[in-house]
């Protein structure tokens, strides 16, 4: 099944449909093509998919259309084998796993790679699979206008980072983890099962399959907030007492704040959250180079 959001990026992929369908049909696959017309219309397909037992998923789209498909296969127990083709904005995840926006090279990673167990995350009732966080700059992603982002890609992201450049939320938080519990005022919260949050190198060498994911807390110090975020988006590995890192399988978030949560680049629920990481969820196909960065565990050297 092939599951494509016309509207994702550029949204050039409709004229190049028929040559992804060909060259599946050529390599012996039975195809069945769905557009998306509406939020959530993803997550249907991929529960159908994993209802009737499709073999494989090529998911075309951006951060947020890959999130909807993984929500709706997780229902499942067995999972359709994803194949992505990345077609958003910033298409963080793709970028992560090395994959190419060009749709040809993108479709011979599909068609010779193998597929990789990958970490998923449940938070209260919904999954994500690269980041979830709440604060400053959060809602970039979702608040954006899809016109201005079709023109200009990646830089409409950044008129609009520049919009909310002075609105820095303090909330206030208690967080229980796998090795203890903290508490604190914090600008922004950020829970990454990636390398790439938002076109930025958040985590130094991220770990995809073992379980955990790397949490980053940046505590309320105005006005230098924006001063701490330039210098932590640039040195991923760096850590002080305003930057709080670390790595966890599990957490409970008590906040005060009303904003909502961005889950994956799209708006999220708010309030208080439970974090749970299910250990290899999903299976996608990576090149042979993310799964040696990537997926240690899983990478077996080419004789």
């Amino acid at each position: 099944m092939i599951i494509y959001n016309p509207k994702s990026g550029k949204q050039t992929f409709a004229g190049h449909l028929q040559y992804v369908v060909d060259r599946l049909f050529a390599c012996g696959h039975d195809v069945i093509t769905h557009e998306t017309e509406y939020p959530g219309q993803a997550t249907e397909f991929a529960r159908k998919a994993s209802e009737d037992k499709y073999d494989r998923i090529i998911i075309v789209g951006g951060d947020g259309t890959f999130n909807e498909c993984v929500n709706g296969m997780m229902e499942f127990e067995r999972r359709p084998v994803i194949g992505y083709i990345p077609a958003g904005t910033a298409c963080d995840i793709g970028h992560t796993l090395g994959l190419s926006k060009d749709v040809t090279k993108a479709m011979d990673n599909i068609l010779t790679n193998t597929a990789v167990e990958m970490d998923v995350v449940k938070a209260n009732d919904r999954y994500f699979c690269y980041v979830s966080g709440n604060g400053a700059y959060i809602d970039i992603s979702y608040v954006t206008d899809s016109g201005l982002k079709k023109k200009i890609g990646y830089l409409a992201y950044l008129i609009k980072g520049i919009e909310e450049l002075i609105s820095i939320p303090k909330m206030r938080m208690r967080v229980s983890y796998d090795k203890g519990e903290f508490r604190g005022s914090f600008s922004l919260m950020l829970i990454i099962n990636s390398k790439r949050v938002a076109g930025i190198n958040m985590i130094y060498k991220p770990t995809l399959d073992d379980g955990l994911v790397d949490v980053v807390l940046y505590r309320y110090y105005f006005p230098f907030n924006n001063i701490i975020y330039f210098f932590s988006f640039f040195l991923p590995f760096w850590s002080t007492p305003l930057v709080k890192r670390f790595r966890t399988g599990s957490m409970k978030i008590t906040t005060d704040t009303k904003s909502k949560w961005n889950v994956d680049g799209e708006s999220g629920g708010s309030g208080n959250q439970e974090i749970h990481v299910c250990r290899r969820a999903i299976s996608i196909i990576v090149p042979e180079q993310a799964k040696r960065k990537h997926f240690p565990s899983q990478y077996v050297a080419k004789k």
